[in-house]
């Protein structure tokens, strides 16, 4: 079998900023919500693909920790380089070295998530991803 016809969409969380652990804090709690929440400890797709990505204590402890209703901790438990890998933050030449990773895996068509205080943060996002997609060279 192939992925022939069909379009590979991720939704991505999406921080712009110079400072990356910042970054990353902004998102741990959506991280969190995914890897902990979603599903029972038996069935999570998240937790499970947290697991292959590398990452099954921290995985175990964020499910442990979230639903214990213990959300900030679980998010303070999710590792930075967890954000990074399933997430594009930092300044615009970073996010746009990062699409060549989604490209490279199969990515067709990039789904985000901004994150923003107000609509204009998060329209500000959208310009930026927009920009760095024509820096990356992967637009058409």
């Amino acid at each position: 079998k192939t992925l022939d016809g069909f379009d590979i969409v991720p939704t991505v969380p999406v921080v712009i900023g110079d400072d990356l652990e910042k970054c990353a804090d902004m998102v741990r709690a959506y991280t969190a919500l995914y890897v902990g929440g979603m599903g029972s400890r038996k069935q999570n797709f998240y937790n499970a693909l947290a697991r292959r990505m590398g990452f099954e204590d921290a995985a175990q402890k964020i499910q442990d920790l979230y639903l214990d209703k213990k959300q900030a901790e679980a998010a303070a438990a999710v590792p930075f380089e967890l954000v990074d890998q399933t997430s594009l933050i930092g300044p615009k030449e970073r996010i746009a070295e990062r699409l060549h990773a989604y490209a490279d895996a199969g990515v067709t068509t990039l789904a985000i998530a901004t994150f923003g205080s107000t609509h204009d943060e998060r329209a500000d996002v959208l310009r930026t991803v927009s920009d760095a997609l024509d820096a990356s060279g992967l637009g058409s």
